[in-house]
């Protein structure tokens, strides 16, 4: 699963007024008995026989092959990734399952390209004469390739909060194509502390940035720079906190491919700097004082919106020098052909690359996703036999095992950016990431799954999956990560979001984060297998309905 390096803008520096903060809900739900989903008897029977099929023992032993010292914690582009690559292949095709990618040396395998930056000492921004050093003064939001790796001037343009909505725009008469736009943290109040976006004391979407930083890229900035208020000591301690993770190498998806309708939840941008500074950095940028600038926002609280500058940002030269390479990564694909309604697909997917070796240490990821992609040959497996059988399904299905995910979702991005098979025919995706083990909220009752997603886009796939697991997997169905205000973000944060940014249903399925989460204490020895095999079983039987159902599942997200 992707670890989100969206340092909390709210934690990490003062606003200018706090505002009440909302709590975090945590919809936690066991599984409803709901009615079986329509099949027939003898197809039932057929569903459980081939999903006893997912056992255990076959569950550990490709897990015990991938997760192994032998392939390097599976980092992308890296030799243990391709060696990864090459198994997972050998697999698809030993049993029987088509490789549908056309024009390259192996038809089970998707290569695309991505760009590694790291970063190289030095960096600093200049600016009223004054030197601001890198990872002090200043840094970025998360590892991000550098758009200054040369010394380069820069064009600030001022743009208030950052914000463009109906009721109110920074971006009124700015042009800030390829220029470098400061903002101001937060949203906009009255005087007397009420949000003028959202007409209470909690904040809004703009609240944490994210969408800011997604305007400034449409709107075709090259970068952008978040003022900050508060103790620079407090902010310059911060940064040497954040240090180490942002000097991890940092990933681009050159060619992504066409952007999604919904494309503007950013985890680590790409295309556009983004930096948070420190409030005597921010002033220096913005030409103005630390009381002119308060004073700003005292005249937008008073007119409840944005007012003209009485002050000018100052040019700069910033550096922040970085090494940038070229690399082939490659998804694995495994089709099976359906029969009446082969035109139609489903995709089974996970990840398969890890984070690789750092400080001659392995991290082998034998939850992060080792445990998933085991799952996904099971399921495959079970399929398989069952087409030998006679008993194939109706839909066609493919098992989509991603590279790049760690990085950025980049394997998920670049399939749905070019796609093998077409995505009006994709009927929905059922994503595993992290699968095998037990978190601290069910410690002892290890028979549950949480569930994400399935109800965002269509509500028929949430009674799908529920009736086939009161039918047959009988899990506790926990939908924690499901809500709206989930902090963690987990469905951001694997491969699905990709699919459902195209308006394709999804189900993400996990067993949560735990302490060995993207560390290398994440090994075999701690999966719990048979665990791992009944949330297997469970995505099977999801799938086998999603497969041999009359028709496609609606794409409806209205409760009935």
């Amino acid at each position: 699963m992707k670890k989100i390096i969206l340092y909390s803008f709210l934690a990490l520096a003062t606003r200018p007024a706090a505002l009440a903060q909302p709590t975090a809900g945590k919809a936690k739900a066991a599984a409803k008995v709901a009615a079986p989903a329509p099949a027939a008897a003898a197809a039932a029977d057929q569903a459980a026989t081939y999903a006893a099929t997912i056992q255990a023992p076959d569950l550990r032993q490709h897990l015990s092959t991938l997760a192994s010292d032998a392939f390097e914690g599976r980092e992308t582009g890296q030799a243990g990734q391709k060696k990864a690559a090459d198994y997972l292949a050998r697999q698809f095709a030993a049993l029987g399952l088509q490789g549908p990618v056309r024009g390259g040396g192996n038809a089970h395998l998707q290569p695309f390209a991505v760009t590694r930056g790291t970063a190289r000492p030095g960096g600093y921004l200049q600016v009223n004469g004054q030197r601001y050093t890198w990872l002090r003064d200043f840094f970025s939001y998360g590892p991000l390739l550098s758009p200054f790796p040369a010394e380069t001037a820069g064009q600030p343009v001022f743009a208030g909060f950052g914000i463009d909505a109906p009721s109110y725009s920074d971006y009124t008469g700015l042009d800030v194509r390829g220029k470098d736009v400061l903002v101001i943290m937060g949203e906009p109040q009255d005087t007397k502390g009420r949000n003028l976006l959202t007409g209470t004391r909690e904040g809004g979407e703009w609240e944490s940035g994210v969408k800011k930083i997604a305007v400034a890229k449409q709107k075709g900035a090259r970068s952008i720079f978040f003022l900050t208020f508060g103790s620079t000591a407090d902010f310059q301690a911060q940064a040497a906190q954040l240090a180490p993770a942002l000097q991890e190498p940092a990933w681009a998806l050159p060619d992504p491919g066409p952007a999604a309708a919904d494309d503007d939840h950013a985890e680590a941008p790409t295309g556009i700097g983004v930096y948070l500074v420190s409030p005597e950095m921010g002033l220096q940028l913005a030409g103005t004082t630390d009381d002119n600038l308060r004073g700003y926002l005292g005249a937008v609280a008073k007119k409840k919106a944005p007012v003209p500058l009485n002050f000018q940002p100052r040019p700069f030269t910033v550096h922040l020098p970085q090494q940038q390479e070229k690399l082939t990564t490659e998804n694995v694909l495994g089709f099976l052909e359906g029969t009446d309604k082969k035109e139609e697909v489903l995709v089974i997917s996970a990840h398969y690359d890890h984070l690789g070796v750092r400080h001659d240490t392995i991290y082998n990821g034998a939850d992060d996703d080792g445990s998933g992609t085991s799952a996904v040959l099971e399921i495959a497996q079970a399929f398989a036999q069952a087409k030998k059988d006679g008993h194939g399904p109706r839909r066609s299905l493919l098992f989509l095992l991603l590279t790049g995910e760690e990085e950025g979702l980049f394997g998920s991005q670049y399939y749905t950016g070019h796609p093998v098979l077409p995505l009006a025919q994709t009927v929905a995706n059922l994503n595993i990431d992290m699968v095998g083990r037990t978190d601290k909220a069910h410690a002892g009752k290890p028979d549950f799954v949480y569930v994400v997603g399935d109800d965002r886009l269509s509500w028929e796939l949430h009674t799908i999956n529920e009736a086939a697991n009161a039918r047959y997997g009988q899990l506790a169905l926990d939908y924690t990560y499901n809500a709206a205000d989930d902090p963690e973000e987990l469905y951001y944060r694997s491969d699905h979001y990709n699919f459902a940014k195209h308006k394709i249903p999804v189900v993400f399925f996990t067993s949560g984060l735990h302490a060995d989460y993207h560390k290398a204490t994440d090994d075999v020895d701690k999966i719990e297998f048979e665990p791992l095999a009944k949330r297997a079983r469970l995505v099977f039987h999801t799938a086998w309905e999603l497969a041999n159902r009359d028709n496609r599942v609606a794409l409806d997200a209205t409760k009935p």
